[in-house]
């Protein structure tokens, strides 16, 4: 069992961390929880109270505490490396929500941090078990579509905000808090882009430098692209996933039910929890080796955010590799701070 701590104690600790955590105690023991405001989830603070979890206001606490196996950041983002840092410092292992950091150099301090001192850092990249997104992953391994040659990925919601307030923040923006759960999931299936191009804009409020939309153009080899979007004003949605190869293609329209079920307060673990029903199956066109055209529908690969911790109990107890590699860590904040370059829009080229 792995005795872990949480600095942070709101929304995100809630939905998308403790809950998975709850039906793994039998490899998980929460010793203790940092925030800055007690009592303000009375019933949830009550629940791991009573199961043991020592609550307070101070992150001395956690750092001097020696018998913690990891401890999870999940505070505000432009928090996230001081709080990193002081950890890896007191020899904790770390695992961090996302985005992780800002800046590249900020990134592989940490990395070299852990590196030095024998400890684990990652950040917490939960979409990889998305629903949805392990189903793509199963179609192109199955080899339907045959070579990829163009996928598109949408992340949209309708959110008008014409007033919506500027930030001076890059971590604030639709790149850093989407993007970085796209680029993750794309470099884990293709690796590293050759290069990409940007566009980064504020549509709620034009006015604004923080960006609230993007359409970002990953470039592979073979000619293959990979399309990244996302808006606050789509009203009719696009696919979250159009995949077009050369025998096929792929599409699937509704997001994983998880996210659905969790802001509903059904929590993992109760029957039928986070499963799609079959009118949200994906469409697969294809033609076979006898050139029919065959279109089915593929079913929903459940999706189980609670992995990530799975993967980090075999990493530190049984020496597996990490689910995301410091090349991985490191290339994907490379990736969205080059979008904030001077040169902007412009085509990042990260291999010759």
């Amino acid at each position: 069992m792995l005795n872990i701590a949480y600095v942070g104690f709101g929304k995100s600790t809630n939905r998308y961390h403790l809950p998975y955590i709850n039906i793994r105690q039998d490899k998980f023991h929460v010793s203790r929880i940092v925030t800055p405001t007690l009592n303000k989830r009375p019933e949830e603070q009550k629940y791991w109270q009573s199961a043991g979890t020592i609550f307070s206001t101070d992150l001395q606490d956690i750092l001097d505490d020696n018998s913690l196996d990891l401890v999870v950041v999940v505070t505000p983002a432009p928090q996230h490396f001081e709080i990193a840092k002081r950890l890896l410092q007191a020899g904790k292992n770390v695992l961090v929500d996302k985005p992780m950091v800002e800046t590249p150099e900020q990134i592989r301090e940490l990395a070299e941090l852990a590196k030095e001192n024998g400890l684990f850092v990652m950040p917490f990249q939960n979409r990889r078990f998305d629903s949805d997104f392990l189903t793509l992953r199963h179609v192109l391994a199955t080899g339907y579509v045959g070579r990829p040659v163009q996928l598109e990925v949408h992340m949209d919601h309708y959110r008008p905000n014409p007033n919506a307030a500027d930030s001076q923040n890059i971590m604030d923006g639709a790149w850093y808090g989407h993007g970085v759960h796209l680029v993750d999931q794309m470099f884990s299936l293709f690796g590293i882009p050759n290069s990409v191009s940007y566009d980064l804009r504020s549509t709620n409020n034009p006015r604004n430098k923080s960006e609230d939309q993007f359409d970002v153009g990953l470039f592979y080899d073979d000619n293959f692209r990979v399309t990244l979007s996302s808006s606050e004003l789509v009203v009719s949605k696009y696919p979250k996933w159009t995949l077009h190869g050369t025998k096929g293609s792929y599409i699937k329209y509704n997001i994983d039910q998880q996210e659905y079920d969790l802001k509903a307060g059904i929590m993992p673990g109760t029957p039928g929890f986070g499963e799609d029903v079959p009118q949200d199956f994906g469409k697969l066109t294809y033609y076979n080796q006898n050139n029919d055209r065959i279109e089915k529908f593929v079913p929903t690969i459940n999706g189980d955010y609670g992995r990530v911790y799975d993967s980090v109990f075999e990493t530190l107890k049984n020496s597996a590799e990490k689910l995301v590699s410091d090349e991985t860590m490191i290339s994907v904040i490379d990736l969205l701070n080059a979008g904030f370059s001077e040169l902007s829009p412009f085509v990042w080229r990260i291999k010759e």
